[in-house]
C-alpha cells in the first residue's frame, strides 16, 4: 500500500511534532511516523515501577521558546513553576539557593554580585537565542544570508560597546574562570558550573562552557517549572496542536528506511513493508542515524559522509529513577525545599574532578547530579504518601571501558546511591525500587546515537553555522528532499521546539520562493 503526503516526518519527538503542526497549519498534508507506542521521544512520561511514574528523559521545563508556544497555541499546565535551584550541603544543612534573579545562603557581596551577573547572563542569553531562533545564515552565501549576518552583527552592536566586548570575551571562555571572577561562595560557583556542563562532554574548565551556560538559559524563555503529569504532558500538548491543524500522527509505525530514487528522496518504507510517498522527508532522528541507518551513506557524496561520521555525539550523562515510600528527613530542608531543583556539586573543582575519569572511559567515582522529586508537587506520579526521584547523573561515558555490563551498572548505581545518601541522609531507607539508564540505555530507549540528548555535542564546530556538519547546517541536506528537524539540527537539544519549528519554516519559505 502506498499513500502520498506533502511531508513525512520521521519521529514524534517534541521537535517532530512542532514541525508537523507548523507545516499542517500552513496547509500542507503531513504525516508523522513514530516507532514507539507514545509520542514525545525523550520528553515522555512513563511508569518505571508499579504505580510510580517519571519523566524518563528530560525532567525540567524552562527552554520552550515563546515563538513555538505562540505558533502552536500551547501552554502546558504546570504542577509547579518559578522553582529555585538548591545546592545541597553534605549531611544536610542550609543550602545555597538561587533563581533567575537572586541568590540566598551566601554573603551580602555575593548576593549583590549575583544580581549583576544574572542580569548580564539574561541579556547575553537573549542575544544568543535571537540568533538561535532563526535559520543560520551561510557565510559567503546569497544576499539574504549577508543580510542575516548583518542583522546578527547589528544585534551584537546594540549591546553597547562595553557589553559587546564582554559578550565576545565570554562566549568562548570557561565557566570556571567566570564564576571565580564573580563570586566567593564555593557552593554558588559549583552550582553554576554544573548548570553549564550538564549533558555535555565537558568540565567547568573546558572552553566554551560560558556559551553552553547561555544556551541552557534558553533566552529566559520561562522560569524553571515542572509540567503537570510530567514532561509527557508537553509532548501531548504538541500532539493535540499537530492533530488540530490536520497532521496525521501515527504511533507504532517504525520507519525502516528513507527511500531514494534518482538522487532525491521519494518517501519512506515502514518496517512492515508499506511505503508512503513524499518528496519532502523531515527526520527527527539524530543526524548519524538519519544518514547511515535510514538513508545509507551511498546516497551522499563522500565529503559529507566523512563529516557526518565525525559528528561527536557520545553521551556522558545517565538518568536515575527511584521509587520512594516517603521523603527523607534531611536536616535543614523542609518538604517545600525538597520540591525544588536540587544539585549535588560540592565545588567547581569537584565538578571538574568528576569529569576527569570520563576522558579515559571511566565513570565518576564521585558523580555530580541534578535531582528532582516532582511528586512533592504532583501527587499523580506516585501512590499516596510515596514519591519519585529523578536525577541526571554525570559523568557516565557512553563508551565505558569494558562496556556497560550488568556488573558495571550495579557498581555505578551503588556509587550514585552512596553519593545521594551523603547529601540526602535517610534516602536509601526509603527506596522501594530503582532504575538506572546509562547512555547505552538512553540510545536504546530513545533511538539517540550515543545516548546524547543534544544528538550532537554543543561545541563551536557543531554550533550555529556548522551544526551538525557543513552541508546540513540549515536543516536541508545534500540529498534533495531530506531535512533534519531534531536536536542534532540548529540550534540543539533541550525541550525548546526551535529545531522543529525552524525546519518547518525553512520548508514553507522554500515553497513560497523566499
Amino acid at each position: 500500500m502506498t499513500e502520498r503526503f506533502d511531508a513525512v516526518i520521521v519521529g514524534a519527538g517534541h521537535n517532530g511534532l512542532a514541525a508537523a503542526a507548523t507545516l499542517a497549519k500552513a496547509g500542507q498534508r503531513v504525516v508523522v511516523l513514530e516507532a514507539a507506542a507514545q509520542v514525545g521521544g525523550a520528553s515522555v512520561t512513563r511508569e518505571f515501577a508499579e504505580g510510580y511514574v517519571v519523566s524518563a528523559g528530560a525532567q525540567w521545563l524552562y527552554q520552550l521558546q515563546p515563538a513555538v508556544k505562540k505558533a502552536l497555541g500551547i501552554d502546558p499546565p504546570l504542577a509547579a513553576g518559578r522553582l529555585d535551584t538548591l545546592v545541597l550541603a553534605e549531611g544536610g544543612g542550609e543550602p545555597v539557593r538561587y533563581s533567575a534573579a537572586r541568590a540566598e545562603g551566601v554573603g551580602e557581596a555575593d548576593r549583590r554580585a549575583y544580581a549583576v551577573w544574572a542580569k548580564r547572563m539574561r541579556r547575553f542569553s537573549r542575544l544568543l537565542w535571537r540568533w538561535l531562533n532563526r535559520v543560520p545564515p551561510r557565510p559567503g552565501g546569497e544576499s539574504r544570508d549577508s543580510r542575516r549576518l548583518l542583522r546578527m552583527a547589528v544585534g551584537t552592536r546594540l549591546l553597547g560597546k562595553r557589553d559587546m566586548r564582554e559578550f565576545l570575551r565570554l562566549i568562548g571562555a570557561n565557566v570556571y574562570d567566570d564564576v571565580h571572577e564573580c563570586f566567593a561562595s564555593e557552593a554558588l560557583r559549583a552550582g553554576l558550573c554544573l548548570d553549564a556542563v550538564l549533558g555535555s562532554h565537558a568540565g567547568p574548565r573546558s572552553p566554551n562552557t560560558v556559551m553552553t551556560s547561555l544556551y541552557r538559559r534558553g533566552g529566559d524563555a520561562d522560569p524553571l517549572a515542572l509540567p503537570a503529569g510530567g514532561m509527557g504532558a508537553v509532548a501531548n500538548a504538541m500532539l493535540k496542536a499537530a492533530r488540530d491543524t490536520g497532521a496525521d500522527v501515527r504511533t507504532g509505525s517504525r520507519v525502516g528506511r528513507i527511500v531514494v530514487a534518482n538522487g532525491r528522496v521519494t518517501g519512506v518504507e515502514l518496517a512492515g513493508g508499506d511505503t508512503i510517498a513524499s518528496y519532502t522527508v523531515l527526520s527527527n532522528a539524530d543526524p548519524k542515524r538519519t544518514v547511515f541507518d535510514l538513508v545509507g551513506a551511498r546516497n551522499f557524496e563522500a565529503g559529507f559522509v566523512r563529516r557526518a561520521a565525525n559528528i561527536r555525539a557520545a553521551g556522558n550523562a545517565a538518568k536515575l529513577h527511584l521509587a520512594l515510600d516517603g521523603l527523607p528527613d534531611v536536616p535543614g530542608l523542609d518538604t517545600g525545599d525538597l520540591g525544588q531543583r536540587l544539585l549535588i556539586a560540592p565545588s567547581p573543582d569537584a565538578v571538574e574532578r568528576a569529569f576527569n575519569p570520563a576522558k579515559y572511559g571511566e565513570f565518576s567515582a564521585e558523580p555530580v547530579m541534578d535531582v528532582s522529586i516532582p511528586s512533592v508537587h504532583d501527587e499523580t506520579l506516585a501512590p499516596e504518601g510515596s514519591h519519585v526521584l529523578s536525577a541526571i547523573v554525570q559523568y557516565a561515558p557512553y563508551a565505558l571501558n569494558g562496556g556497560w555490563s550488568n556488573a558495571a551498572k550495579e557498581r555505578f548505581l551503588e556509587t550514585c546511591l552512596v553519593t545521594l545518601e551523603r547529601y540526602l541522609p535517610g534516602l536509601r531507607a526509603r527506596i522501594v525500587e530503582g532504575e538506572l539508564l546509562t547512555p547505552v540505555d538512553l540510545e536504546r530507549e530513545f533511538g539517540m546515537t550515543g545516548g546524547h540528548w543534544h544528538h550532537a555535542e554543543l561545541a563551536p564546530d557543531q554550533f550555529l553555522f556548522t551544526r551538525p556538519a557543513v552541508g546540513a547546517e540549515r536543516y536541508g541536506t545534500p540529498l534533495d528532499g531530506l531535512w533534519l528537524c531534531g536536536a542534532g539540527a540548529h540550534p540543539g537539544g533541550g525541550v525548546t521546539g526551535a529545531a522543529g519549528y525552524n525546519a518547518a519554516r525553512s520548508i514553507i519559505d522554500r515553497d513560497a520562493g523566499r
